[in-house]
């Protein structure tokens, strides 16, 4: 035995179950099962860290009900992706300690602490699964939408993982006695790999398509601006999304005490607290709602310090010293201010109409926007309440609506949902009824490319700054082009996996064994 071999022998039986000076004398009949758990958690950590990955997109409604819950702004969701992130390592390194164990025929011998961290891991998964199922339904919709981006390349690898495990199998295959064992061994085998080689045939996917079939790019809409580059709804982050060529600007309105519409997302009981001082400057008032407080007091409050306090897209390092000062400085802006940035930019406005009171908010909203004398067609005109009135008052108002039901009903041709509200083949379908569709809010390129693919016609998103630099979708294949691909990756690791089970039967009829060193593992 080599040194470097004595050495790999020591830290992975050490590393797996605690014996450093010398192997484990106890006979384990629960070895294989203990395997099977350390097999089967890690598979659920790296199904969990997926998820978690593919939700990044929506990682502010996390980061949003934690402020609710505690009125604490904090990065909720980056802890819980680094918290994943240690429980998988720490399992795929259990799970490569033992496969390195069985290489090496040391008998395995779970110690008792990886058991007890094991079922800590399966309750910390067992809590993320339930509090998705709860509280954050609507994300399982996203998880099977990036299936359809990523299922060609989980499957390749997929592929690459069952060759390399094979000599495993085929060891536990050839040293297993019992010809039940080894039907069982084979069964099992045959039937998971026919599920990986042949699961390309049930993979449909927008980007498997002809780059000349490719739809245009979506236009951009700047979610309260560029809150990546600038604090949200002010007007330092508007004039940020100009830069990135966006087709409209998104923002929420609600109107003061003295009727002046002005921009403001939260409302209710979150009101100003998260992104401005307003508890530091009117102490012990109710500022519950927007008409607590008049636009002269609403001017006052600085709604930029936040910004550079929490950092909440952790991307106020890449601000200038300039831009710092700037954001410092930051008001809440009214609605006339974003209208004569868009008038000036012939740029489109769609927003929210938060806490409205029925048609009064809806009147003062419109004449504000009729005074300002921006061309209707640029008025984007989202909430439904009061639509008759405003579809009067302002006709040229280009009517969006956040169902298809209401949008058939009325003859619209404008329609602003959740990106996972609509399937691929539902995007599609419209598109051809020249239904304009924007999605929102779209942030990652992964769903941004898989949107592009699907034909949107638009999404709202917080990283305009990195959409507007893509030139096509990360990934387009033809169908013929991938379908040669995947048969040739499956025709290549069938070859090697039967050269491997050749080489394994020669191998252990030809090997002298030490008899305390064989370890069936697979025959237990």
């Amino acid at each position: 035995m080599s040194p470097d071999d004595s050495c790999c022998r020591v830290c992975c039986r050490g590393l797996y179950s605690c014996y450093w000076r010398h192997p484990s004398e106890r006979k384990r009949r629960h070895a294989c099962c203990w395997f099977s758990v350390v097999t089967l958690v890690s598979l659920l950590t790296l199904c969990w860290m997926y998820i978690c990955l593919v939700t990044f997109n929506d990682r502010e409604d996390v980061n949003w009900k934690g402020f609710t819950l505690l009125k604490l702004w904090v990065n909720w969701f980056m802890v819980l992706i680094i918290i994943s992130a240690v429980l998988t390592s720490y399992c795929i390194l259990l799970l490569l300690f033992a496969l390195f164990q069985i290489a090496l025929r040391e008998r395995l011998d779970l110690h008792c602490l990886h058991k007890i961290l094991l079922f800590f891991g399966v309750l910390f998964i067992t809590f993320g699964v339930t509090g998705i199922s709860l509280q954050w339904q609507k994300e399982w919709p996203t998880v099977l939408l990036s299936l359809q981006a990523t299922a060609p390349f989980l499957q390749m690898g997929g592929v690459g993982a069952l060759t390399l495990l094979s000599w495993l199998v085929f060891q536990g295959f050839h040293r297993a006695h019992r010809v039940g064992s080894k039907i069982l061994i084979a069964v099992a085998f045959v039937v998971v790999s026919a599920a990986i080689f042949l699961c390309p045939l049930l993979i449909h996917s927008p980007c498997l398509i002809e780059l000349n079939e490719l739809p245009p790019k979506p236009n951009l809409i700047g979610h309260r601006g560029a809150p990546m580059l600038a604090p949200e709804n002010t007007m330092m982050s508007f004039r940020r999304s100009v830069a990135c060529n966006v087709m409209a600007f998104e923002t929420d309105v609600q109107l003061s005490k003295d009727r002046v519409p002005f921009l403001m997302h939260d409302h209710d009981s979150g009101l100003l607290m998260r992104t401005t001082d307003v508890k530091e400057k009117f102490q012990g008032q109710d500022f519950s709602h927007s008409t607590n407080l008049t636009w002269e007091e609403l001017q006052s409050l600085n709604a930029g310090d936040w910004f550079l306090k929490t950092d909440p897209f952790r991307s106020a390092s890449q601000l200038s010293a300039q831009e710092r000062e700037a954001a410092k400085t930051q008001t809440i802006p009214s609605l006339l201010q974003l209208l004569d940035l868009a008038k000036q930019h012939n740029i489109s406005v769609i927003f929210d109409l938060k806490n409205d009171n029925g048609s009064n908010d809806t009147a003062d909203t419109v004449s504000t926007i009729l005074r300002s004398g921006i061309a209707p067609g640029l008025v984007l005109w989202l909430p439904p309440a009061e639509r008759e009135y405003v579809m009067g008052a302002a006709p040229g108002f280009i009517q969006v609506y956040n169902n298809i039901s209401d949008m058939d009903e009325e003859g619209g041709n404008h329609l602003n949902v959740k990106y996972s509200t609509l399937n691929t083949t539902e995007i599609r379908e419209l598109r051809r009824r020249n239904v304009s569709v924007n999605l929102w809010v779209v942030n990652e390129r992964w769903l941004f490319s898989l949107l592009w693919c699907s034909g949107a016609g638009s999404v709202t998103t917080n990283a305009c700054h990195l959409l507007q630099d893509m030139n096509q979708p990360d990934w387009t294949l033809g169908p013929g082009k991938y379908r040669m691909i995947w048969i040739t990756v499956d025709l290549v690791s069938l070859l090697i996996m039967c050269t491997l089970f050749i080489l394994q039967r020669e191998g252990e009829a030809t090997s002298s064994l030490e008899p305390e060193r064989v370890v069936p593992l697979l025959a237990l």
